[in-house]
């Protein structure tokens, strides 16, 4: 999607002197943006008739397509694999249908040098409820600390502690909420929220709106608040 920026992050910066940029970079407000994802269930009913492993893969660019000057230069990518182990539910919580519990790990990066290196892994806890047309997704993690020097150490109070989604469908549209926050509060107390709409053209195809406004919209901007906005094309559900 064609992805606006109403403040791009020129000095990227981190409590590590090795990874903040001194000269401002030449960055466009104006960036494509394009995310692959895929998963796959590498094993089944691990425990009994329920327990599913999950691996999974998402790399998410910002491309400077019209930054010319600069000969066109993706400014981020980020790659983020996962793994997950999930386990189908059915109980009643809060009014709602718990369908599913699970915990996992995610890597991610964006494979850069120093200054412009940033990584965090993260152990996660998922919950997932559901009551006719709406999901709602609970996802707690704490951070794991990587061997080595650390060149984002304050990313937990950035890109928060856990996040949660909301989705709606409705006459084949898909809405979705995506909040997040560092648990915090004070000067610690950061977050961001992301709307996405995607409606349906010759299905599988959509057209897909994003919002976002807060912290970390990538990894290189994880302690950068701005406004972002897209309108592009997707291909499959996001949930």
């Amino acid at each position: 999607m064609p992805f606006y920026s109403s403040r791009p992050n020129r000095t990227p910066r981190s409590p590590n002197p090795d990874n903040s940029v001194s000269t401002p970079l030449d960055v466009d407000n104006g960036e494509l943006k394009y995310q692959i994802s895929l998963k796959t269930r590498l094993l089944n009913d691990i425990f009994g008739n329920n327990g599913d492993l999950w691996l999974g893969y998402t790399q998410i660019s910002h491309w400077q397509i019209l930054n010319s000057q600069q000969s066109r230069p993706f400014r981020e990518t980020n790659y983020a694999p996962d793994a997950n182990l999930m386990f189908s539910t059915n109980f009643p919580l809060w009014g709602w249908n718990a369908r599913m519990l699970g915990v996992g790990l995610v890597h991610q990066s964006n494979g850069r040098s120093n200054p412009l290196s940033r990584s965090w892994n993260r152990a996660t806890a998922t919950l997932a409820l559901e009551r006719e047309n709406w999901t709602v997704t609970l996802r707690p993690w704490w951070r794991v600390l990587e061997f080595g020097e650390d060149n984002n150490a304050d990313i937990s109070d950035y890109m928060g502690r856990g996040e949660m989604e909301i989705v709606h469908v409705r006459d084949d549209m898909q809405f979705a909420l995506n909040l997040r926050h560092s648990l915090r509060g004070g000067d610690r107390s950061h977050g961001a929220v992301q709307f996405d709409w995607a409606i349906p053209l010759a299905p599988p195809l959509r057209m897909h709106v994003q919002l976002f406004n807060g912290y970390g919209e990538s990894l290189i901007d994880y302690n950068h608040r701005a406004w972002y906005a897209g309108v592009g094309l997707s291909l499959i559900e996001w949930y």
